[in-house]
């Protein structure tokens, strides 16, 4: 057999052609199913992941302590606002030049000291003229008299008449009348020369002069009439504290003063801004009578010693007022206490760590911690750190602490 007929022809390379083809097509399948499979698998490997649940956050953790039980004197706190006992504004009751300022701004002036000085030289005119009015009047007087005098005589031997007595004698009265009018007149311009000085009404301190040497200014003895304002006075020893008392306070101020004997003039404790303690003391001299309806509040008002002159007139205070002997209270940390609109909220722990808001009633603030009135109970576990973290109703992780009372106010 030859070599060409041992060739395949055509028609048998294309009929393996066909029979290779579907094996080729089966692998080529097969592989890209592999392909496939293997990114699903890890498609859903890793989705898989992805789903699966977290685990919950840890509770907060917060420090837990029982208030502290301390006994302490029952007091009421308050803002006040110093003023002063006496208070003028420094006007003219004459008009004309300053001439002179004899004090320095901010001096403490005492009583009767020269402050302002305008020109007395119209006033001095107006007083030489009302003196010679009254010489005037009363050479008038004397020379009625003499004339009274003589028309007596007349009418005695005949030679007058009645009705020139009754002139002279009107004469005389007119000549005295005419004096009485130059003596006031006197009086009137050493009065207007006199308060060409104008001099410290009470010992105090005394403001910024508010006219200066020159000017000239309006003055007026009427209050109705304008006048030149030229500085104010104010007292400084002693000085008034004053501040509100609450409907509430007040009725606890009452009965506390009703079961105790004695008058109104009790002691009051007093702290600046920038003190710590209530070092100073004053005298509760004044409560008023009504109450104030559209805020609810009563005026009250101490009168307190200013020896050093330190306190001013505008400053603020704060008020201790004591109504009640001394009694055990709960005390915690004024951080713990959240205001809640007009109420106050202590939050707790319960004995299963979840959260619990209480209601509580406040009082001022002893040794640098709250006192708590009611609404707390001593056993209590009270959040002192932490608070921000602690949502009523929320699981907490609780830890000890305590409540330290700072040994500085304890004397207060």
């Amino acid at each position: 057999m030859t070599e060409s007929s041992n060739r395949p022809t055509a028609g048998q390379q294309d009929s393996r052609a066909d029979r290779r083809s579907p094996v080729r097509r089966w692998i080529g399948a097969g592989a890209t199913i592999t392909v496939v499979g293997l990114g699903a698998l890890v498609y859903f490997t890793q989705g898989g992941e992805a789903a699966a649940p977290a685990s919950p956050p840890a509770p907060p953790t917060v420090v837990v302590s029982r208030p502290l039980v301390r006994e302490v004197d029952t007091k009421l706190g308050f803002l006040g606002q110093f003023s002063a006992v006496d208070q003028v504004e420094l006007r003219a009751q004459v008009g004309g030049t300053l001439t002179q300022i004899r004090f320095k701004d901010g001096d403490i002036v005492h009583k009767g000291d020269l402050l302002f000085a305008i020109d007395p030289v119209p006033y001095e005119i107006k007083l030489a003229q009302a003196n010679a009015q009254l010489e005037s009047a009363n050479a008038r007087l004397d020379l009625a008299n003499r004339e009274l005098v003589r028309a007596q005589e007349l009418k005695r031997s005949e030679a007058g008449t009645a009705q020139n007595v009754d002139q002279r004698a009107a004469e005389r009265q007119s000549a005295q009348a005419a004096i009485d009018d130059a003596k006031a007149q006197i009086r009137d311009a050493q009065f207007d020369l006199d308060h060409c000085r104008i001099t410290a009404p009470f010992t105090g301190r005394i403001g910024t002069h508010l006219v200066s040497v020159g000017n000239l200014i309006a003055g007026s003895r009427a209050a109705t009439s304008p006048t030149t304002l030229l500085a104010t006075l104010v007292s400084v020893d002693p000085i008034y504290l004053n501040f509100d008392m609450s409907e509430s306070d007040y009725l606890s101020f009452s009965r506390a003063r009703a079961m105790q004997p004695g008058a109104l003039a009790d002691e009051v404790e007093i702290a600046l801004s920038d003190e710590t303690e209530f070092a100073r003391t004053g005298t509760l001299d004044f409560v008023d009578n009504v109450l104030d309806r559209s805020s609810g509040t009563l005026h009250a008002r101490a009168t307190v010693p200013n020896a050093d002159l330190l306190l001013t007139p505008g400053e603020f205070a704060r008020v201790r007022l004591v109504v009640g002997a001394p009694a055990l209270v709960l005390l915690v940390p004024d951080a713990s206490v959240l205001p809640d609109q007009s109420q106050h909220l202590v939050m707790t722990v319960a004995p299963d760590d979840t959260v619990a808001a209480k209601q509580v009633q406040i009082g001022d603030i002893r040794g640098g911690l709250r006192v708590i009135r009611s609404g707390l109970a001593p056993t209590d576990r009270v959040i002192i750190e932490g608070v921000p973290y602690a949502a009523p109703g929320a699981k907490v992780t609780a830890q000890d602490g305590a409540i330290q009372f700072a040994a500085v106010q304890s004397r207060n």
